[in-house]
């Protein structure tokens, strides 16, 4: 296994699975709490943080199946938030045998329509290419991080963020994400495990049209979450953690 991790504390395993634009830094202060009771485990996904760069075509399904193999864990409450609960929700209709609970925090969705409004803002970052500093200007200033832009927490974004640009420019120009088919979001009805849905009600409008996707999925509990943008596990650590740990020993 060649990706980092971090496997910290005892008990029942809690797989983590960080945004896009992220790494296992996201989960910071969520670790510490979660680690008094679980074992829990953290890594960067192919591309980011210290983990190697994508040659070609990464399959991160896949690569949370082999992560789970090399550390023996025949199954865990799986965690992802945004493009890990992407990947975490897809993992989970794959491998149903493999997630106890699912926890999914402002989850984007395989097959789902992006606006257009959505679809530019990202293209607007691309055409900023290489400038770094105009594609973080471009990022930021987006509701994605309109409140934890003026927390104390911004400079770890701005970090995580510069990084990730910095990667993506180098990644190989035929570098593509290999998803499961059928898309997620023609699947949900099959969605099997106990399923916690968390959003920040400051979260995007496209954020929320996912979740309305989600309703689909036979057992599932939604909770919103208040003053809280997409990046809630960095402000709202503490909210997510009670909410989290309620579900978990439900």
């Amino acid at each position: 296994m060649d990706l980092h991790v971090e496997v910290i504390g005892n008990g029942h395993p809690v797989v983590l699975i960080h945004s896009g634009g992220a790494d296992l830094r996201q989960w910071t202060f969520l670790v510490s709490l979660l680690s008094k009771n679980y074992k829990v485990i953290a890594f960067d996904g192919r591309g980011a943080g210290q983990s190697p760069s994508p040659i070609k075509h990464v399959n991160y399904v896949k690569d949370v199946r082999v992560l789970m193999d090399n550390l023996a864990l025949n199954q865990a409450t799986i965690i992802g938030h945004s493009m890990g609960g992407q990947i975490a929700t897809d993992f989970a209709l794959n491998y149903p045998e493999r997630v106890s609970k699912l926890v999914l925090i402002a989850p984007s969705l395989t097959g789902f329509p992006y606006s257009k409004e959505f679809e530019q803002y990202h293209n607007k970052i691309l055409e900023a290419a290489p400038t770094i500093d105009k594609m973080l200007e471009l990022a930021l200033h987006s509701p994605t991080y309109q409140v934890v832009i003026n927390s104390p927490h911004k400079d770890l974004v701005v970090q995580m963020l510069r990084h990730h640009l910095e990667r993506m420019l180098k990644w190989p120009t035929d570098f593509c994400m290999k998803w499961p088919h059928p898309p997620a979001m023609e699947r949900l009805e099959e969605l099997n495990p106990q399923t916690l849905f968390i959003i920040g009600k400051k979260d995007l409008a496209d954020n929320f049209r996912v979740a309305d996707c989600f309703r689909k999925v036979p057992n599932i509990r939604f909770i919103k979450i208040e003053d809280a943008d997409h990046m809630l596990p960095l402000t709202h650590f503490e909210d997510i953690y009670q909410e989290i740990t309620a579900f978990m020993e439900d």
